[in-house]
Parts: structure tokens; sequence; C-alpha cells
């Protein structure tokens, strides 16, 4: 899972990143509101906010967020104890506050709490498949293993946090080609790829909206 760490103290990154990627997680570090902003539509599981940060505050940013991304959880991280900024950054639309000095391991547990990370590296797809999302790999029925292209990892890894999500079009692009532009002609490529490699209604596709992922009992 992608996370986004805004955070201006090089060595709270450091600890942070470290910690977090032990875990299993990826960290992208922004030290600047302002970048952050920019990259807010690339694929991220989990956004990590620090208040005061140069050019634009976390609080601005949880703003934009909820514009778009209403579900996605987001945890502010501050040295300023006000009730006034605590409550506005509930208000906003917060899923957890932290304020500064924290001890690391409970920041850790509280993205482990947000994200719902899977128990299981193996999560069962249509038709006997199966997908291990720590070491990307994808296995048959028979547990044979299928080859996949970097992209076709990248696809599937978007739907490990939630099996009933819809990927959007433009979330597709934005974690899968990693921010760089893309055709739906490409995009419609990499699915036709990935369905010869799955069983049959493996991938749907939810019309003028996005993908959807078939797992095993779902419908």
């Amino acid at each position: 899972m992608k996370i986004l760490l805004l955070e201006d103290n090089e060595r709270l990154c450091r600890i942070v990143k470290s910690a977090l990627e032990k875990e299993g997680y990826t960290v992208d570090v922004f030290m600047d509101g302002e970048e952050a902003l920019e990259v807010l539509n690339h694929g991220y599981h989990c956004f990590i906010l620090d208040i005061n940060v140069p050019s634009l505050d976390g609080i601005s940013i949880l703003e934009t967020l909820r514009i778009y991304h209403k579900d996605i959880p987001a945890i502010i991280m501050s040295s300023n104890h006000e009730l006034e900024k605590i409550q506005a950054s509930y208000e906003i639309g917060c899923d957890d506050y932290l304020k500064k000095p924290f001890f690391i391991y409970e920041l850790v547990q509280k993205v482990k709490k947000l994200c719902h990370k899977p128990t299981t590296q193996s999560i069962p797809l249509k038709g006997g498949f199966s997908y291990d999302y720590v070491h990307h790999l994808l296995f048959n029925a028979e547990h044979e293993e299928i080859r996949l292209a970097k992209k076709e990892i990248l696809f599937l890894d978007l739907f490990i946090k939630d099996p009933h999500r819809v990927v959007s079009f433009s979330e597709l692009e934005e974690y899968v080609w990693e921010g760089e532009d893309t055709s739906v002609l490409n995009m419609r490529a990499l699915v036709k790829r990935l369905r010869r490699k799955l069983p049959d209604g493996a991938i749907e596709i939810i019309k003028e909206v996005g993908y959807t992922l078939g797992y095993e009992g779902l419908r």
C-alpha cells in the first residue's frame, strides 16, 4: 500500500518512512505542501500530514483531499496542541490526530488500523486464481505462477485495500503509469492483456467510471 507523508522535519521523515517500510508500506515523502498537493491523485491509500509545512499547510491539503477523496484515511500530526486546530482537523475530515512528540509505534498502529491491510498475503480471485500481494505473484487454480509485467502488478495492487472498490480511469493512470500521461487505448490494452491471464469476469468495467476486480465469493 502506498502512503503520502507530508513533513518538513528531515529526521522525522526518515524515521517514519523506515518504520512504515518495515511493515511493507511504500512511502513517498514531501516537505512542501504545494508539491504534495500536485500528487494527491497518485493512487495513495493513506495520507499523513503535518500542519506546519512550507507553501501550503496540512489542513489546507486535507480540505482539498476531502473534495476528491472522502474515504481515504488521513492522519494529521502537529506540535500545535490548540483545541481549535484539533477541532478544525476533525471537522474537515481527518481520521486521527497525533500530537508531537509521539511514539513511532503509535503512528504505525494507527496506519495499520486505518488502512485495513489484508491479514493474509494471498487474495482469492475468481476461478480458483489467487494473488500474493506481498510478493506480487499471480497463481492459477493449479497454483501455477502466471508471469506479470510491472504495470499488470500495479493494476492488481490497486485493488488490495478494498475488494469492492471501483478504480477510476484517472486513478489507474496516476498509479499504474506513475503520473505519466497515457491514453485510453493504452489502458484498454493493459486490461486486455490481463484478461488473457485471468479467468472470465475477473476484471469488469463500470461504464464511464472505471474497473472492478472480481474476488472469489463476491458478485
